[in-house]
């Protein structure tokens, strides 16, 4: 049972790129939690057809598409991440139609608990959303690392995309909960499960 009085607890979950955030939202869920990951909300919103998909064709041209007219995010965000002017364009189209599902989801979820995985809780003015924010750390170089096994990323291309995010050190003075993920997996366990216990009973 939650030891806050209302029903539902809203505890968001963010990082810097590279942080390791998704896997610790992961590691928060259990049985009564709903996980809404705010990235594969905004590649669903991105499927053909949809308003977004439409809004961004418009916005930067059909030669973001690939042969099957799918959008291709990659080629995307490097246009996107190549200036400040076309960020905001494509933040502008996607961002409210991403809180808007967000919204839509928790106001329906029946879980007792949702754990939000979104990497612009900050910068979307999405703060009030949750009730609690745990902003995962990792150092510069392991950001660096990550993002270049996961995204394929240059190292210019990373830190372009950290430039354009909030710095990690203004997330963590904004933080509820701060998790260090620079070490081993199991040390990472350890300080999610010693923040469960401060947010649920056992």
């Amino acid at each position: 049972m939650l030891k806050q009085k209302k029903s539902k607890l809203v505890l968001g979950v963010t990082g810097s790129i590279g942080s390791g955030k998704s896997t610790v939202a992961r590691m928060f869920k259990h049985k009564d939690c709903q996980l809404i990951d705010a990235d594969c909300l905004g590649h669903g919103l991105m499927s053909i057809g949809t308003g977004v998909y439409r809004k961004i064709i418009k916005s930067f041209g059909r030669g973001i598409l690939k042969p099957d007219n799918s959008i291709d995010r990659a080629k995307l965000a490097r246009i996107a991440f190549a200036n400040q002017a076309a960020l905001t364009r494509l933040n502008n189209i996607v961002h409210q139609a991403v809180i808007a599902e967000i919204k839509r989801r928790i106001k329906s979820s029946g879980k007792k608990a949702i754990i939000l995985d979104a990497a612009l809780i900050i910068e979307a003015g999405l703060r009030k959303m949750v009730d609690k924010l745990v902003v995962v750390k990792a150092s510069r170089q392991q950001q660096i690392l990550r993002s270049q096994k996961r995204l394929a990323l240059s190292k210019n291309e990373i830190s372009r995309r950290i430039k354009y995010q909030i710095s990690q050190n203004a997330k963590l003075r904004l933080a509820d909960f701060i998790i260090d993920n620079s070490g081993k997996i199991s040390k990472t366990r350890k300080q999610v499960s010693e923040i469960r216990r401060k947010l649920w009973r056992n």
